[in-house]
């Protein structure tokens, strides 16, 4: 494959970069996460007016109908805001969820922002596989379902108009419930950029999505292209954090010279920019073999989630750390890229599991 964008991509790249200039400055940053992470309103309508929300939603339900590479080069863009509010759970979640589950009456309203959704997925005590954790009940009522159990960390739960939440049936099978009146609750997160909530399900009644039976392998499916989402998003801070420290070590001056002159530095910057290159690598692969549905596609996706974020964790460290004091106070824009990796890193699969699972892949189980 070529790793670089095509023309087009690289002229949406431009058109993402000079609308998120002129959209959010860091004041709005700061009162946006200030607000728990939410988005106001009229921000979130002019980023769907500009057709974002719609990318990968197919064109006759009033989408673009790109792919996931496609969506790499938006989300690149966010992350080295970072940009708050319910763009991912919305815009690549649930979008993915709703397409893959044939929930094509929910697609045209999310193309145009008018509605946003979101899925609830993680559970209490997850280390593994995220679908493995799935306690929550899916139990027949009628002509529907309801629902019993426990969405710790929904992400923008509280403002979404509605919800697929991930549930297990009695016989054991997984599948995907709409909850049209969530009532999730806001919680606190170590992200302040991101808005959490908490939803708790009490005979909640429920529409069933998607096909009969079991919906694991689709819904892993979902999982895997969201975290390779997730990583673009990571690399696009990474490489802001990147940015921040390289430019504080050119002015910062101590002993009568400019601290990036100082070996040590130049070695702390050049891991940096080892880490965010891989990533960024890894993830546009993973992106393409999805688009492509390449024989190594899990295999992809599983590699880009485990690296993409303990590089990402690495490199945002990093640019605190060549901050020195500074990088440590409210002043500094560095603390946010750091949090925003070590968030990401604790959803949609952790890193000793995503390795065993490339393992697995590789090798065969032990």
């Amino acid at each position: 494959m070529d790793f670089d964008f095509n023309e087009d991509q690289r002229a949406l790249r431009d058109a993402v970069r000079d609308a998120l200039s002129g959209l959010v400055s860091v004041e709005t940053l700061q009162s946006m996460t200030d607000a728990g992470g939410e988005m106001p309103d009229e921000l979130w309508r002019r980023i769907a007016d500009l057709g974002w929300p719609g990318l990968l939603i197919p064109e006759e339900y009033g989408g673009l109908g790109l792919g996931l590479v496609d969506m790499v080069v938006v989300l690149e863009e966010m992350g080295k805001v970072p940009l708050p509010g319910p763009f991912f759970s919305s815009a690549v979640l649930a979008t993915l969820a709703a397409v893959r589950l044939g929930a094509t009456d929910l697609l045209s309203d999310l193309a145009s922002g008018d509605k946003r959704g979101t899925v609830a997925i993680e559970e209490t005590a997850v280390s593994g596989d995220p679908l493995d954790a799935v306690a929550t009940v899916a139990a027949p009522d009628g002509d529907g379902w309801r629902l019993d159990g426990l969405k710790p960390v929904v992400a923008d739960g509280a403002t979404a108009d509605w919800i697929i939440v991930i549930a297990r049936e009695a016989s054991g099978d997984l599948g995907a419930y709409l909850v049209a009146s969530p009532g999730a609750v806001a919680v606190p997160g170590l992200d302040p950029t991101r808005s959490l909530a908490r939803l708790e399900l009490a005979g909640t009644p429920a529409t069933r999505l998607g096909p009969a039976g079991d919906q694991r392998e689709l819904l892993a499916r979902v999982i895997d292209d969201a975290a390779v989402m997730l990583a673009a998003e990571l690399v696009g801070a990474a490489e802001a954090a990147t940015d921040l420290a390289a430019e504080y070590s050119k002015a910062r001056v101590q002993f009568g010279r400019p601290i990036g002159t100082f070996q040590a530095v130049k070695h702390i910057a050049a891991e940096m920019l080892q880490d965010l290159t891989l990533a960024r690598v890894g993830t546009h692969y993973a992106a393409w073999a999805s688009d492509t549905d390449a024989p190594d596609r899990e295999t992809s996706a599983a590699m880009a989630k485990s690296w993409v974020a303990e590089a990402a964790i690495a490199v945002t460290s990093s640019c605190i750390q060549i901050h020195g004091a500074v990088g440590f106070t409210w002043e500094c824009p560095a603390h946010y890229y750091y949090k925003r990796a070590k968030a990401s890193d604790l959803v949609l699969g952790r890193q000793g599991w995503q390795r065993a699972r490339v393992a697995d892949l590789i090798l065969g189980p032990a």
